[in-house]
């Protein structure tokens, strides 16, 4: 299990999303600009096999529902050859049956999305708030206060970032390290901070 230290996290607050360009498991290619209409973007790292990520499906899902004008992007950077559960097309079973409803749920191969959001663990939630047409990072951190993958959460705290952004507040919160399993780095991906 990894917790992030805020404090080494490449992104910052106030910082421009990196776009990024990649294949969904819907069979659609989505990039950053296909989420414009969007008052604010949730973009999380996770996967298909860690219990931390397999975990948090369900209050994705219900992000995703819950909020018009809120997009819910999921992006699996694992190594599918040393995770063969983490294959695209797991993914692709797993949008097909329903078990993943997000608006998008998107397949970073060669890791270079992953790295330039600093992204760590799975799941690890970047939330931007649309600045006239560009994506600002408001929130790094966990998506509720449960400890454990069977832990059932008392505070839904992105639901709550969501909605204050939504009506137009700043998000002063401190930022919540997120849990889970680390990122399946492939041998030569490795960023730079990952060894910080």
């Amino acid at each position: 299990m990894v917790e992030l230290d805020s404090e080494s996290n490449v992104l910052q607050r106030g910082d421009a999303a990196p776009s990024f360009e990649l294949p969904g498991a819907d069979g659609e290619t989505y990039a950053l600009a296909d989420f414009a209409d969007d008052s604010a973007l949730l973009v999380v790292f996770t996967c298909n096999h860690c219990p931390y990520a397999k975990a948090k499906i369900p209050e994705l899902n219900r992000l995703s529902e819950e909020y018009d004008d809120l997009a819910v992007v999921g992006i699996n950077p694992n190594d599918a050859e040393a995770y063969p559960d983490d294959s695209f097309e797991r993914m692709r079973e797993l949008v097909a049956d329903g078990t993943v409803g997000y608006d998008a749920y998107l397949y970073d191969e060669d890791q270079s999305v992953a790295a330039a959001y600093g992204a760590r663990c799975t799941p690890d939630p970047f939330l931007f708030e649309n600045d006239d047409g560009t994506f600002r990072l408001a929130y790094h951190g966990r998506l509720d206060d449960a400890p454990n993958p069977d832990d059932e959460p008392s505070e839904r705290e992105m639901a709550g970032h969501v909605e204050t952004l939504l009506a137009g507040g700043e998000l002063t919160a401190t930022e919540k390290p997120s849990r889970g399993c680390s990122i399946k780095w492939k041998v030569d991906n490795e960023p730079a901070y990952w060894n910080q």
